[in-house]
């Protein structure tokens, strides 16, 4: 029998500084959504504030997964953590103590955009380094979970933090999180991979883009994601506190998310148990039930379908990202792993600041509620349609091998 990722004191050390810190940072987009609001902002200017911080993940994102393959990646995730509970802190202060402006929301939104793409590849891909590859399949379901669980807590508090207490609290418990965070991935012990001969960074890069275009489920995948970010995140990031907030009150959009991330929730309790043969196919079914929730918010006139829009998107998009995860997991060599996950982010993030900036106007020019269903309407056919793809469709799990007395399980 295969013991429990759970066991590797490694694992439990990445998983916690995880949950952590995702804790606290579900609390920020809330808090930074009405900071913006409260000091005059308008709904393009919210979007062009998460814009930068989106831009700034872009341009490092790439570089992040090239140190990723060089550097000791719990290194990396260190002092990504500690930079950002400093960076977050001082935006804190700042809010709490009145001077704060949209200039200075956006200045530190770039810093941390750069600080969290610099780590994520490395985060992505340690979690390989922590297991053994009969535990590797319920590792990526467990890690998701507690990730995910923790911004579900974090959205469900952000709405009466930011409520109660204002948006500058709300992200100084972000910064003592990712104090936290820093604070335990420093204690993990896990064995750096083997390390190829060093390159220039563009050579790096180019290895790393070949290794993606060898894979036709990769790359075709990665554009799919260019597509859906366009559209997706300024439906959630510009607009959707915007429709909820003014609707139902700045709580709601609080519950709308925590209902989004108890989704999320749900669908790693599912996958615990349900482990498909073809990881993509199902995914892909399950990722156009997503549209739910930028359609609930166009359409619905009560909260409650609101919410469970939000939840069947979480539900749907987690059963998807998992097997994604771990199809990348078992089909990449190690020493390009990190390389691979910034291509992959890089398809999260590359359009996601035009999208952001754009939304506004967009929505002022044809309509909330119309651009929300139009958005609906692109992320759920672009999701059915990578299924034409045979790569996609009929990728299968490897079966785990059984485990051996020398599996590492921690102490």
């Amino acid at each position: 029998m295969v013991p429990s990722p759970l066991r590797s004191r490694d694992f439990r050390l990445l998983v916690g500084g995880i949950a952590v810190s995702g804790l606290g940072s579900a609390m920020t987009p809330v808090a930074l959504a009405f900071a913006v609001l409260d000091l005059g902002g308008s709904a393009t200017e919210l979007g062009l504030v998460i814009a930068a911080f989106a831009a700034a993940e872009v341009v490092t994102i790439l570089y992040g997964g090239v140190l990723g393959d060089r550097l000791p990646r719990q290194l990396l995730m260190q002092g990504s953590s500690a930079a950002t509970a400093l960076s977050q802190a001082t935006l804190a202060v700042l809010l709490i103590t009145g001077h704060g402006s949209i200039a200075l929301l956006t200045a530190i939104g770039v810093v941390n955009g750069c600080l969290g793409a610099i780590a994520q590849p490395a985060s992505n891909a340690m979690t390989r380094s922590t297991v053994s590859e009969a535990q590797l399949p319920r590792a990526v379901v467990l890690r998701s979970l507690a990730h995910e669980s923790s911004f579900a807590i974090g959205f469900a508090l952000a709405g009466i933090v930011v409520a109660v207490a204002g948006p500058g609290w709300a992200i100084a418990v972000d910064a003592a999180t990712y104090a936290v965070a820093a604070v335990l991935f420093a204690m993990i012990r896990a064995a750096s991979p083997e390390r190829g001969q060093r390159e220039r960074l563009l050579a790096e890069l180019a290895d790393g883009a070949r290794e993606v275009f060898r894979h036709t489920w990769l790359w075709l995948l990665i554009g799919q994601a260019l597509l859906y970010h366009l559209f997706y995140n300024g439906a959630q990031g510009v607009l959707g506190p915007i429709v909820v907030g003014d609707a139902w009150g700045e709580q709601a959009w609080g519950w709308a998310l925590s209902a989004l991330m108890l989704g999320f929730v749900a669908g790693g309790v599912v996958a615990l148990r349900w482990r498909p043969r073809h990881l993509l196919r199902w995914g892909l079914v399950l990722l156009s039930l997503t549209a739910a929730f930028p359609l609930a918010m166009a359409l619905a006139d009560d909260l409650p379908v609101v919410l469970l829009g939000a939840f069947v998107h979480g539900l749907g998009l987690q059963l998807f990202s998992v097997n994604w995860d771990l199809a990348i997991q078992q089909n990449v060599a190690e020493r390009m792993l990190a390389r691979v996950y910034s291509f992959d982010l890089v398809g999260s993030f590359a359009c996601r600041p035009i999208g952001l900036a754009l939304t506004g106007p967009v929505a002022a020019l044809v309509g909330m509620d119309t651009w929300l269903v139009v958005v609906a309407a692109v992320i759920g056919a672009s999701s059915l349609a990578a299924l034409a793809a045979p790569s996609a469709r009929n990728l299968t799990r490897r079966a785990a091998p059984a485990a051996t007395s020398a599996d590492p399980v921690g102490v």
